[in-house]
């Protein structure tokens, strides 16, 4: 029974810090693209969806900010 409890402890430990992991990482990616829209409420809806584009792209996360920075450049009000 010992191992029993050791084993879904560790599990669920496990599963946590994965999610928190996750979750950080998509505050981070949206944090990014909301720091370009520079308070303009249009922009950071269109960066919003740019950001949602760039996930279903899978653009790796290392060209995530170049790729943001320039979909940023072609907003037009």
């Amino acid at each position: 029974m010992d191992y029993f409890i050791i084993f879904i402890t560790t599990a669920a430990g496990l599963y946590f810090h994965w999610w928190l992991f996750i979750r950080i990482r998509r505050w981070s990616d949206r944090d990014l693209a909301l720091s370009m829209a520079e308070g303009d409420a249009g922009k950071r809806a269109y960066m919003l969806e740019q950001l949602a584009k760039a996930q279903a792209e899978k653009i790796r996360r290392s060209d995530l900010p170049e790729w943001l920075q320039q979909a940023a450049g072609n907003y037009r009000p």
